[in-house]
């Protein structure tokens, strides 16, 4: 299966506790004001990569906590991140995932997403907001951005947010 990536980090310290692979996916139409990533909003930019090649790259690194889905939007992957997602955890990784949508929209529409949040450990929610922008959040831009325990709050069907 393949995925459209705007870009990879092999190893970050910023998206997310410990040393991360990040994967940048291509596409958004959030279109944050200010956004920090506007090269990947434009759905048919960046390129395809198959899983089992981000898969093959972050095998090779023992050092690695876990694995960041940053954007674009991946929430508009969710077929292809699902699958690397199910991989990553059975490598014994943690999944964080970014999304500009909020948490009480995607569990309207938890059926379509069921999959998806399955597989996430930890959600960063709520798209970037240039007049609430901080640089003193750790792992977000705005404070409007919430980071999310996602198996919690599926199990407890109620908002858990961790403070990191």
């Amino acid at each position: 299966m393949q995925l459209r990536i705007s870009g990879i980090i092999e190893e970050s310290v910023v998206d997310g506790p410990g040393i991360r692979f990040v994967v940048f996916t291509q596409g958004c139409f959030h279109k944050c004001i200010q956004c920090h990533n506007q090269a990947t909003h434009d759905p048919e930019g960046g390129r395809l990569i198959e899983i089992e090649e981000l898969l093959q790259m972050i095998k090779k690194n023992p050092l690695l906590d876990g694995v960041t889905f940053s954007g674009g939007e991946p929430l508009l992957h969710t077929e292809a991140l699902t699958l690397l997602a199910k991989e990553c955890h059975q490598l014994g990784l943690n999944v964080i995932s970014y999304t500009g949508f909020i948490w009480e929209d995607l569990m309207k529409n938890k059926k379509h997403f069921a999959d998806y949040l399955s597989q996430v450990d930890v959600l960063i929610d709520g798209p970037f907001k240039i007049e609430l922008k901080s640089l003193n959040l750790s792992f977000r831009g705005s404070s409007n951005q919430r980071i999310i325990d996602v198996q919690k709050s599926l199990k407890s069907d109620d908002l858990v947010l961790l403070d990191w």
